[in-house]
């Protein structure tokens, strides 16, 4: 069924389609710039700030309607997100086979196919999805809980896990995500645990569940505290048995360590199964070093400081509501601290984001913006470690060429399967010249531009220029 299913695409012309869609993304809805993309009066740059640590930075005109809209009740309607998402990027992500089809379902596919699918759909998400906030979270939480697409068969199984693990958990409560993840077999097989059995445990996912997804490297478990948990995650494993369901969770109890256990101090009575492992998860989601180490991440992602003074306000929300993910962005996305602070800098993959939806861009975002990613080094899944792509400043500072050579193809529209109109903009912007114009549209300010861009000949090189300005790099 799921094969003739691609037959059919191929057979109407969609898997053409996929390599040059710019005709059509402008034959769907969704992508249309408004009427007016000026700038309102006054202060924007509160409004850009949100627009750019919250969500992929505005799209033309989203600056004035999120100033219109006030920035609390933007924020609040991101926060509560509905399933309604604009027709085309359903129609785009309807077409790719990642995000319909079981692991096993998708083995006929080559892995390369697979891993373009995934990166292609990461990037429409971030660049057309409707809910900017989840989006943004949603990476995040990729990033928290990261699964390289490269070991064993993880690649054929990460679109399941990235819409019924992470996306579907990810403005509820943390250790529901966590319990979501733990139960994961993609995450269960990148960290070996189906190696882990009675008499012989594997320690990797023990390790890993403490140092990177819960209580920090610094969090105040031993060794020890390693041993017991892998002790009690014995036995959860992947289904391989004839007529079952394979690929998905199974807890095999023959292969379950039935001792008594002691984590963090609490004791495990011995004679228990897969509930050692879960009781396991609701110590360390509701440990103190969790909603310290969790919310330093916040801080390093929306603030650019890990040790922020607002951690300690933010860990304290964590704790006083379960790891109420709402409860906690909430304030962060609205304070002082993220709307006048100092800059941040984009990351790779931010920065195409952040383009394409400056620019108003068509894109298909597959091979042609994907190869530029890649130069950058930031395809997604493709990072081997489990700590996921860094997110300090001084780890893409050797992605700046790339960065510009990305500006002037962008810029002068030789990208392949994606299309700008800077004319369109120029005059929708009600500026006097395109300098003006796309500098407000671009870089969301109102004073006229530098002298540099007064040089630039056409709407073409003023575009470039403000892209790869050192201004467009920060959020």
């Amino acid at each position: 069924m799921k094969t003739s299913r691609r037959g059919f695409l191929a057979l109407a012309g969609v898997a053409g389609a996929a390599a040059g869609c710019n005709q059509l993304a402008r034959r769907l809805p969704g992508n249309e710039l408004p009427k007016s993309v000026a700038l309102p009066a006054g202060d924007v740059h509160p409004a850009a700030r949100l627009l750019n640590r919250a969500g992929y930075g505005p799209r033309p005109g989203d600056v004035a309607a999120v100033k219109a809209q006030g920035l609390e009740a933007w924020v609040d309607a991101q926060l509560a997100p509905d399933d309604s998402e604009s027709p085309r990027l359903n129609v785009q992500l309807s077409r790719l086979d990642v995000w319909q089809e079981e692991q096993m379902d998708l083995l006929d596919l080559h892995r390369e196919d697979v891993v373009r699918q995934l990166n292609q759909a990461a990037l429409l998400r971030a660049a057309y999805g409707k809910w900017q906030l989840k989006e943004r979270m949603a990476n995040l939480w990729a990033d928290h809980f990261n699964v390289y697409e490269n070991k064993e068969l993880a690649a054929f199984g990460l679109g399941k896990y990235e819409t019924e693990t992470i996306r579907k958990h990810t403005l509820g409560k943390f250790p529901d995500l966590l319990n979501a993840v733990a139960h994961s077999p993609i995450m269960l097989a990148y960290l070996d645990n189906q190696a882990n059995v009675r008499g012989v445990a594997n320690e990797n996912y023990a390790r890993e569940l403490m140092e990177l997804h819960t209580l920090g490297v610094h969090g105040g478990y031993t060794q020890r505290d390693v041993q017991e948990v892998a002790r009690c995650f014995t036995g959860w494993t992947i289904e391989d048995r004839m007529f079952r369901h394979k690929g998905a969770f199974r807890f095999d109890p023959d292969k379950h360590d039935k001792g008594e256990k002691l984590v963090l101090g609490q004791r495990i009575p011995a004679g228990g199964g897969q509930e050692d492992a879960e009781t396991v998860l609701k110590i360390v989601a509701n440990h103190p070093a969790t909603a310290d180490f969790i919310c330093g991440k916040l801080c390093r992602h929306f603030l650019g400081d890990a040790n922020h003074p607002m951690k300690r306000d933010l860990a304290a929300t964590f704790t006083r509501t379960g790891g109420d993910i709402k409860a906690v962005v909430r304030p962060l996305f609205l304070s002082p601290e993220l709307l006048e602070g100092p800059a941040v800098a984009k990351r790779p993959f931010d920065f195409i984001v952040s383009a394409l939806r400056a620019t108003g861009a068509d894109s298909d975002c597959g091979p042609g913006v994907q190869e530029h990613l890649k130069k950058m080094s930031q395809t997604q899944y493709e990072w081997p470690m489990p700590d996921g792509y860094p997110d300090r400043a001084a780890a893409w500072t050797g992605s700046l060429l790339a960065r510009w050579n990305f500006a002037l193809a962008l810029a002068h529209d030789r990208i392949g399967g994606t299309s700008i109109d800077l004319d369109e903009l120029v005059k929708r912007s009600a500026a006097p010249n395109a300098d003006r114009a796309l500098n407000a549209v671009l870089l969301n300010r109102n004073e006229p531009p530098a002298a540099p861009m007064l040089r630039a000949r056409t709407p073409a090189e003023v575009a470039a220029l403000c892209l790869a300005s050192p201004d467009f790099q920060l959020r």
